[in-house]
């Protein structure tokens, strides 16, 4: 080929994707879905529609607890990932908030039919401006192949190992036909991945899907009928011809609801009202100023962001002192996030919270790397040791840290919080201590505000009292441990 001759690129990544996909570091180039998959087609189908539409800056896409739950290390979009199910609901809240953008969801059938059964239904009711790629492959795939709403008659799954009985599972169920009952639907179309042709054909469907909420016009709903060769247990080629000669019997293609030619664009909502605004719009008294600059948030140097971690076990008190730290900052006028972690263990199952004290608002509730960690047993200081950043704290509920413990770089108040709670009184007052030590490692809460946040979380007069002599000797141990250090 000579320097001069021309050409074009026909094939190409689309713009809407990465051009690396990071969740495995050595598989950069390539998806987690199985050979075969129906995803990774869909996907292509959806960035191809996000790129021709010219949206890829506007779109947040959400997705599912299911086999494309990973979807968002592929998109180059705003991605949210949703709770099992409840995409659709999440889809609603961000274009309520987000009128300007471009929100898509994205489910399987197990997510989106079974526990999400709910959620589509309403926000089809509700005809809300949003898109829903719902992909059908009849099974729970990532979970091992149990039956699904969508399950054929007599199709073999796990939990249905001589195949699906009406009698017994019900019938399969008709997402798209049960959606296209109702009155406020613009678009309801089924397609399938089958054949060459059927690919072409859902192309075009989704990106009418996506132009359609573009356009404003309203709900937008593509299912998928799409191959799923590992759960069962087929080639690509069989798995392929399996939903082009054996799915389309129980579930035709074809457009179900059309209201795109007579359908106007919805309006668009108005912003929602500024905080200053909802005292006069409420008719209430916008609050009053701090009544003394002692209650008033500390002002530094530099703006304040505290995150802390609390972690024990059930019992140990582990969410009550995330929350009075969380509180207290409420008191004193900080932005503030408090997430707790539980297992359903009513007692010794782990626990553990992340706070955030700010003086800006707080980006995300998650703490990754916290400036003070509190570990209240030897397995949590095991496992957050290492996630503490250089120069935090370590407060650990313990005679002294491990040796085995990945500590470096911070510093480490060890004492044995339990064994001194119940010389004061009850052994169960050791978060209490380790609040009093966080408090002064901290030294951004007024004391009236650390008061009054225990005067609304704790009501009984016995422990109200001790919890307070508590902090009071957890910020004497820091202060004989450290004397003018801070954090």
């Amino acid at each position: 080929m000579s320097e001069e001759t021309e050409y074009e690129i026909a094939l190409s990544r689309p713009k809407a994707f990465y051009s690396a996909f990071e969740r495995k570091e050595e598989l950069q180039h390539q998806t987690h879905y199985c050979p075969g998959c129906g995803h990774g087609i869909v996907h292509k189908m959806l960035a191809q529609a996000i790129d021709s539409l010219e949206i890829q800056n506007r779109t947040v896409l959400i997705s599912p607890v299911g086999c494309s739950v990973f979807a968002y290390y592929y998109f180059d979009v705003g991605n949210i990932q949703a709770a099992h199910g409840r995409a659709s609901a999440v889809a609603t809240a961000v274009k309520r908030t987000r009128p300007d953008s471009i929100v898509i969801s994205y489910q399987g059938d197990g997510d989106l039919a079974a526990i999400g059964s709910a959620e589509i239904l309403h926000a089809a009711n509700r005809g809300e401006n949003i898109t829903v790629i719902f992909v059908n492959n009849t099974i729970y795939s990532m979970t091992g192949g149990q039956v699904a709403p969508t399950t054929l008659l007599g199709q073999v799954s796990t939990t249905t190992p001589k195949g699906r009985q009406a009698g017994n599972e019900g019938y399969p169920l008709h997402v798209s036909e049960l959606l296209a009952t109702l009155q406020a639907p613009v678009y309801i179309e089924r397609v399938g991945l089958g054949d060459n042709r059927q690919i072409a054909q859902a192309a075009r469907a989704v990106r009418r899907a996506v132009e359609n909420q573009a356009r404003g016009l309203g709900f937008s709903f593509v299912e998928i009928l799409s191959p799923c060769p590992t759960i069962w247990k087929m080639s690509p080629v069989e798995a392929q011809h399996w939903v082009r000669d054996v799915m389309e019997k129980t579930f035709p293609l074809g457009v179900l609801r059309d209201l795109i030619a007579q359908a106007e664009p919805r309006p668009v909502p108005r912003p929602a009202p500024s905080l200053d605004e909802i005292p006069r719009i409420l008719g209430v008294a916008p609050p009053a100023p701090a009544a003394s600059a002692e209650r008033s948030s500390p002002k530094p140097a530099s703006p304040l962001d505290l995150q802390v971690r609390v972690a024990g076990f059930g019992g140990q008190g582990v969410l009550l002192l995330g929350e009075m730290l969380a509180e207290a900052g409420l008191d004193a006028g900080l932005e503030v996030s408090w997430l707790p972690s539980y297992g359903p263990e009513m007692r010794s199952g782990t626990s553990n919270c992340h706070v955030r004290l700010a003086q800006e608002p707080v980006d995300s509730p998650l703490v990754a790397h916290p400036d003070v960690l509190v570990a209240m047993n030897e397995p949590s200081l095991i496992k957050f040791a290492a996630t503490v950043r250089r120069g935090g704290w370590i407060v650990y509920n313990g005679e002294a840290v491990p040796a085995e413990c990945p500590a470096e770089g911070v510093h480490i108040l060890a004492r044995p919080f339990t064994h001194i709670a119940d010389e004061l009184g009850d052994a169960r007052a050791a978060n209490m201590l380790m609040l009093g030590a966080l408090l002064e490692i901290a030294g951004s809460l007024p004391q009236a505000s650390v008061d009054a946040a225990l005067m609304r979380l704790v009501k009984s007069p016995r422990w109200l009292e001790l919890d307070e002599r508590a902090m009071t000797r957890g910020r004497e141990l820091f202060q004989e441990a450290f004397e003018g250090v801070r954090r």
